[in-house]
Formats: C-alpha cells, structure tokens, sequence
C-alpha cells in the first residue's frame, strides 16, 4: 500500500484554532509517513510555519471566490504532485480548491469544517467535495440540517499535543504579576473577537474581586499557567482551549454552546454555565475559588480525558482511516 499523498489548502491568512488543528494534522501525519503539502496565500500564517518545519508550501493569491487563476495554479499543484486527496479548510480556497480538484480529476476532495457559524456557500459542502469532516457532532448535526448529506459526514475532534502539566513552581507569572502563593488566577486564552465573550466575563470581574480579594483574571493569547480556565463563548464549534487548558491539568468553565458540552461534563472535569447568564458564571467561579482540592480533582479528571479523546494521536489515526475509507469506496486502492 503506496503512502498517500495529500494537500491541504487554506486562504485564511490568521492563526487561530482552525489554523492550530490544520498544522498538527499534517504534522502528526507526516510522522505516520504520509506526504503532506499546503498551497495557500502568501503571508499565510500557516504557511509560515509549516515552511520553517521543513513542508513543501505552495502559494497563490485567491482574490476572490472566481479567481481563475488561483484554480488554474491549484490545479497545476495537484496534477504534477500527484495527489491521492485535496483537504480544504475555509470557504474560499473550498471553492477554487474543490473546482481544480474536480478539473484536475483528483481522486478525493475532503472540506473540514471548523467553525460553528452559518454556511455561506452550500457548494463547497455539496457537489465539490465528496467528503465532509465536521470537528463537533454539533457541528455535524448543522450541517445535516442545513441540507448535507448524513452519510457523506464524518466527526472527527480536534486534537492537541500532550504537554506535561507545569507546577506552580516553575511558573513565572505570579512572580511577574507581583501575586503571592494564596491568589487564584483565573485565566483566559482566546482570540479577542466578540464571539468569545470576554464583556460577559468582565461585566463579572469587579464584584467577584471586591467579594474574594484573593481572585486575579488575567487574559491573553497563549498559555500561561492558571488555576482554573474560564472562557463564557456565545459560539464555538468544539472549543480548542478548553482542551489546551485541560492538558495543562486546569479545570475549565465554559458555555453550553454549540460543541462545548462536548467537551466539559459538567462536574467532571469543570463547570458549563448558560451563555450571557452573569449570575451563573459568577457563582460558577466562586465554587472553585475557594476548593483547591475540586480543582485538582477536575484537573486530573480534564487530563484524563485529553490523553485519549482530545488527542493528536487519535485525530491523526481517525483522520488517516477516514482518507483510506474514503478513498476505497471510491473505487481507488
């Protein structure tokens, strides 16, 4: 059985959750000895990135939805690579891409969906791709009732590396912030976009702090270390944070929004709390504030689950089964 090869597309030029998963796929993958490009714009942040790991990265402009020359230079990538499958990731590079696969008689056509917003191009779900991976059973269970077809979707969740959890001890935050060993930092990790809720949680902040002094929200766009992870979300297609901050051994309190419950049970390993609801994120916090012992517990149980479920190496076996699964029932070996 040949390796597949296989390319990815994306004409999102950012560096979020969507960009995050993309990279440890085609990484983990590589590892299972697969060959994986990428062609996207140029600046690509993900493009970046994977160029300074050693991928072959192809770049051109998608100006719009009916760049024929971005399909043309798509199609050129695909035919002189020899690709066994195309894997795109966001709505425009799913539409030139999913064309120049079409054109170029590319065996497999594969869009991920990554997000939890409506979609705004049904043919880059339907007729172009032969195949849809949703990252929720939320976001499947969209898609079937947006008019996808069942059969033709496949769940598979996102995955993060494995770090080891980082002591207090060889954190430096604390010291940075000038904290003493009693304050309990209660971390956010996001993108700052409304979608994420951070009003919600500030609107909560200043009470919550005049009532337990002892309590610190510290915001910011990677990962520090915390006592406990809190992100209110209005909207999240499966919740990559949350799974980074479960890792790290920290309870988390997110939303019973879209995929969230997903991936906190509630009591288990953190608190879901209803979205725009203050009281409940306030009472929610204030439960863990004060019981170290049931943030370890939740800690524990939240790594638990990441070392199987939420795991790169899962997303990876899943994702590899899919592609020859699915390239089988087409007909191609």
């Amino acid at each position: 059985m040949k390796p597949l090869r296989i390319l990815h597309s994306e004409s999102s030029n950012g560096w979020g959750g969507q960009e995050h998963r993309t990279f440890r796929e085609m990484f983990a993958l590589r590892e299972r000895g697969r060959t994986l490009e990428l062609i996207c714009v140029p600046g690509a942040r993900l493009g970046e990135r994977l160029g300074a790991e050693g991928f072959t990265v192809h770049t051109t402009p998608m100006r719009s939805g009916a760049d024929i020359s971005a399909v043309a230079q798509i199609r050129r990538v695909l035919k002189q690579g020899r690709f066994d499958l195309l894997n795109t990731h966001s709505g425009r590079d799913s539409l030139l891409g999913g064309a120049a696969a079409r054109l170029a008689g590319t065996p497999l056509i594969v869009r991920t969906r990554h997000l939890a917003l409506a979609i705004t191009s049904r043919a880059t779900y339907t007729w172009l791709p032969h195949k849809v991976v949703a990252v929720s059973q939320s976001v499947m269970r969209y898609l079937v009732s947006a008019g996808m077809p069942g059969k033709d979707i496949v769940t598979i969740c996102t995955g993060i590396v494995k770090p080891q959890p980082v002591s207090r001890g060889s954190s430096t935050l604390r010291a940075e912030l000038g904290l003493g060993e009693n304050a309990v930092i209660a971390g956010t990790v996001a993108i700052m976009r409304d979608k994420k809720g951070h009003p919600d949680l500030i609107r909560v902040a200043k009470p919550l702090i005049e009532q337990c002094p002892n309590l610190h929200f510290v915001f910011a766009g990677d990962g520090p270390l915390f006592d406990l992870f809190v992100l209110p979300t209005h909207q999240e297609a499966l919740g990559t944070s949350f799974i980074e901050a479960m890792a790290s051994g920290l309870p988390v309190i997110g939303t019973a929004v879209d995929g969230v419950p997903e991936v906190i049970a509630d009591g288990i390993n953190g608190l879901l709390v209803p979205a725009h609801d203050a009281r409940a994120r306030a009472a929610a916090l204030l439960r863990l504030v004060d019981a170290p012992d049931e943030r370890r517990r939740m800690g524990a149980a939240g790594m638990r689950i990441t070392q199987t479920r939420f795991s790169v190496d899962t997303m990876a076996s899943e994702m590899a089964a899919f592609y020859r699964n699915s390239l089988s029932e087409r007909g191609v070996a």
